[in-house]
């Protein structure tokens, strides 16, 4: 392989400076070249656009000078004048009716039309110089007067049409009007060479007024290009724009599909490890190792935390949220609620209540979902004692959706930064290790939420005695449809999961071991499976008096296409539609509380920490740990 020569260039590589500016400057000369060729263009149109007007103006003035001078001239020459603009009149309409229908563009042919029309024009001067010329020494003023007028209004009449093209404009007066001048100063007399001045100093007035028409004209017309180039520069900026626009779309989108994919992918091995390492603090009775265990699951925690917050921030960043305002039944999120609430609640001995569930409002009723779960996600975590309410209610002609809790409080000065991104209140001795491990972005979270579907958010609190959080919208109607499923209540109390039977269906050998591991330490006979179709040939062989699961815990996408829901029938089928079940997914967009509703199951998404199997399992069964 030979190298290059230094005179040589990889057509690939960048251009230089001085490369660039030469492109620079040969696209400026094309545009100019461009716009000048448009111009040129335009011109010429414009001028052929006259010739109808010219022609009419032309027969109403060989009209007006051949009534005048009908008795007065030969009748030999005057026809013969009238024969010659008849003439000239066909050639102008066999030009007009061309140019319009070929409406060249380019150059040559542009000019060949142009010659042709300002021939015609010199030629009409001509034949308006040779009326002064020949006509004007017959018969009396009255004629002299019109004669002079008529080709005096031709001048004044052509200094609109002609003024811009100022050489042929003053050829044309020139052919026009110098044969009058001389006519009329010919005799000598005192008064003649007076009326010629008089004509020679108007023709003075009406070229000064053509020149000043042209500049105007000019200054115009290089206004026109001036846009022309800048709406040319405009649409290119708004073609590039556009395509910035849409590559910052596509990487926006491209940022939260990989913040959806890293949180499906790491939610995975995250929740076989809160449950080995949950396994592992049943099977050790030493308190370091039980320590070290409680950080894991607590970081894991976190991390579930810090993934579902991260994802609806960069959503809301991005512009991936959408406001879809409908009329709803504020009932259908508080059973939403209540079935994903109510069992972490009961956990920590609180009550969870709800009040309002009749009212319609008239919003996006996922985000105000979104909204109202992290409230009562906050109000769970800092409340130790006593109960969360939830209501909604009519105020001014408004509706205020209102989260109450008898927690910890928020001291005043903190109130004006909770909203901020990271931010978390100092700690103080109120608050237990668990509370103190907040991410600080489930309320930023719902401030934005409540911003971009214009809801006003308002916060009272008092440290101590509590919070309540108020979330103003419009009134609704009531929905068309409206979604009737009721959510159980609590079960009798238990002590522990002794003689509890519950089947898994897990795909993930990971996660499915650590369920097994998990749910035997804490006393419940475990059968698992990694299929629907072995769930399913299991209860089909199972023999008639075989004891029925007491919980069903299935992972929502399973293998071969199959889905939790289809292992939650298959064994329902054999045992009973009442056996409880909890469906456990990766995924925070799934949408599958409709489906939890009409099928009664609970959801949890993974990493699920034990703390949260635990509390929902007990719910489920009725169990206290």
């Amino acid at each position: 392989m030979t190298a290059p020569s230094p005179t040589e260039r990889n057509p690939l590589a960048a251009p230089t400076p001085a490369e660039a500016a030469s492109a620079a400057a040969e696209n400026a000369s094309a545009l100019k070249t461009l716009l000048e060729d448009q111009a040129s263009a335009e011109r010429v149109e414009n001028i052929y656009s006259y010739l109808p007007t010219t022609q009419a103006a032309t027969a109403a003035g060989a009209g007006v000078v051949t009534v005048l001078y009908w008795e007065h001239v030969p009748h030999v020459g005057l026809l013969t004048w009238l024969g010659l603009l008849m003439v000239l009149g066909l050639a102008r309409t066999f030009m007009y009716r061309s140019f319009w229908r070929e409406r060249p563009t380019d150059h040559a042919r542009l000019l060949k039309y142009y010659q042709g029309w300002r021939y015609s024009t010199l030629a009409a001067g001509v034949l308006w110089g040779a009326a002064a010329w020949f006509f004007y020494k017959y018969g009396g003023v009255t004629e002299k007067v019109g004669l002079i007028l008529t080709i005096y209004s031709f001048c004044m009449a052509a200094m609109q049409i002609l003024s811009p093209q100022h050489h042929t404009f003053y050829e044309f007066c020139v052919l026009a009007l110098v044969p009058l001048v001389v006519k009329v100063a010919w005799p000598g007399t005192f008064e003649d060479l007076f009326l010629a001045g008089v004509l020679v100093f108007i023709f003075g007035i009406t070229v000064s007024l053509s020149r000043l028409y042209r500049k105007n004209f000019e200054g115009l017309l290089q206004i026109k290009v001036r846009a022309d180039q800048l709406l040319v520069q405009l649409r290119a900026e708004k073609a590039a724009a556009d395509q910035a626009r849409q590559e910052a779309e596509v990487a926006n989108r491209a940022k939260t599909q990989f913040f959806a994919a890293a949180s499906h992918d790491l939610r995975q091995p995250l929740h076989a490890m809160g449950l080995f390492a949950e396994a592992l603090r049943q099977r050790s009775h030493d308190e370091e190792v039980t320590s070290l265990v409680t950080s894991i699951n607590g970081s894991v925690d976190a991390l579930e935390g810090l993934f579902s917050e991260l994802l609806d921030i960069t959503k809301i960043d991005t512009g991936g949220v959408d406001v879809t305002p409908e009329h709803f039944n504020i009932g259908d999120i508080f059973r939403k609620l209540r079935l994903h609430f109510e069992p972490t609640a009961f956990e920590k001995g609180l009550a969870l209540r709800f009040r309002g569930e009749s009212h319609n409002v008239y919003a996006d009723p996922t985000l105000v979902e979104r909204i109202l779960r992290n409230l009562v996600s906050n109000a769970i975590r800092y409340t130790n004692d006593g109960s969360i309410l939830v209501s909604c209610r009519r105020r001014n002609g408004r509706m205020i959706l209102q989260v109450w809790d008898t927690g910890v409080g928020i001291r005043e000065r903190e109130q004006t930064r909770i909203f901020e991104e990271f931010y978390q209140v100092p700690h103080t001795e109120v608050l237990s290790p668990q509370q103190r491990k907040g991410l600080g972005l489930g309320l930023a979270i719902v401030k934005r939420l409540s911003d971009l579907i214009n809801a006003p958010l308002d916060l009272r609190s008092q440290p101590g005695r509590g919070t309540v959080f108020s979330l103003t919208l419009p009134p609704g109607k009531a929905p068309r449809t409206q979604s009737l499923s009721g959510v159980a209540g609590k079960a009798p109390l238990g002590l522990t999961l002794d003689q509890k039977f519950i089947v898994v269906v897990e795909d993930e050998p990971a996660v499915r071991g650590g369920l097994e591991v998990l749910l035997k330490g804490w006393g419940a006979t475990v059968a698992t499976f990694e299929t629907v179709e072995a769930s399913r040939n299991w209860a089909t062989a199972a023999a008639p008096d075989v004891k029925a699961p007491d919980l069903l815990v299935v992972d929502y996408r399973l293998e071969h296409g199959s889905t939790g829901l289809d292992a939650i029938q298959a064994l329902r089928g054999r045992f009973g539609p009442q056996v409880p079940a909890i469906m456990v997914t990766g995924s925070t967009m799934s949408g599958l509380e409709a489906d939890a509703q009409a099928h009664d199951f609970h959801l949890l998404v993974k990493p699920v920490v034990p703390n949260k199997l635990r509390a929902m399992i007990g719910f489920k069964l009725g169990v206290r740990r």
